[in-house]
Order: C-alpha cells, then sequence, then structure tokens
C-alpha cells in the first residue's frame, strides 16, 4: 500500500508523530512537504516558518527511525499546491487530522474526474496538550509548550517572529 500525507511540519511534534505512526502501518509513505511559497498560505497565524531544505533535513531524521521500525520506506517531496501529491493515482490512503478531513474529500473529488480511484481517508485525531489542548507547531514556536505538550512559559529563543543575532525578534 501506498500511503500519502502532507504539511509544514515546522516543528514536527507528538501529534505529527501519531500521523506519522498511521501512515507507517498502513504502507509505505510519502510525505508531501509544503514549498517555502505555499507554506504562508496553509497558516493559520502568521509566523515565521524555517526553509523548506532545513525542514526536509529534520522531518527525515524523524521518519528514519518510523520506516525502519516498521520495515517501510518512505520519501520526502515538495508540496507547490495544496492538493499536492494525493491526486497522483498510484496512492491508497490519505492520513490528514481532523480538520483536514474536508481538504481530503476535495482530493477524492479531483481523483474522481481524473479516473483514479478515491483514497482511502484515515483521519488521526489531534494529540492534547498537559493543558487540555491541542499540541500544534503554532503553541510551540509561540513558545506555551514543547514538542510532546508539556506547558512551557517564557522558552528562551522562540517566537513568532525569526530572532536576529542579538536575540530580538525581527519579521521578515
Amino acid at each position: 500500500m501506498h500511503v500519502a500525507l502532507g504539511g509544514t511540519f515546522d516543528p514536527v511534534h507528538d501529534g505529527h508523530l501519531a500521523l506519522f505512526e498511521r501512515a507507517f502501518e498502513l504502507g509505505d509513505v510519502t510525505v508531501g512537504l509544503t514549498s517555502d511559497d505555499l507554506a504562508p498560505k496553509t497558516r493559520h497565524v502568521d509566523r515565521y516558518v524555517r526553509a523548506f531544505e532545513d525542514r526536509k533535513r529534520d522531518l527525515a531524521a524523524e521518519l528514519e527511525p518510523l520506516a525502519e521500525s516498521h520495515d517501510r520506506g518512505f520519501e520526502i517531496r515538495k508540496l507547490t499546491d495544496p492538493t499536492g501529491i494525493a491526486t497522483e493515482p498510484k496512492f491508497d490512503y490519505l492520513i490528514v487530522s481532523p480538520e483536514t478531513r474536508n481538504g481530503g474529500e476535495r482530493i477524492n473529488e479531483i481523483r474522481r474526474e481524473r479516473g483514479h480511484d478515491p483514497l482511502e481517508i484515515e483521519v488521526v485525531d489531534h494529540m492534547m496538550a498537559d493543558d487540555g489542548e491541542r499540541i500544534s507547531s503554532t503553541r510551540i514556536v509561540k513558545g506555551e509548550i514543547d514538542r510532546h505538550g508539556s506547558v512551557t512559559p517564557d522558552r528562551e529563543g522562540r517566537g513568532a517572529k525569526r530572532p536576529t543575532a542579538d536575540g530580538t525578534e525581527r519579521s521578515d
């Protein structure tokens, strides 16, 4: 089986790891990683997102042990379009979170229009932080929680904007 999922993954957190774990349970995984141009359009909050190559490197480091533990392969591809790779005929499953389920349904509409079978959509529930709110990259970048959902107020060196050499934030 071939499994697709996509996102910005900056930074990778336990919620993302749950998505990846389910994907590897089902088959070989292709992750569509948003391009630098697409990433700002997919965010709900205006914040700095690291460069594609940095995100790709860190994502590969997270995926390698999961792939090995499941004896599966994986590939990371650049997403330049929100529907991305999942409209390609080779995929069997699409992994989504609750808020991206509608996007998965749209992908299946496109697949049907192109004469492809629809994907099985697997919805993976959110992981909750210690404070009862969901774990998200935005909350991590804001310094509210760490990647595991532990509350971490006033984390040094994190913020909504890119830090400068003197530790202040700059807007890009």
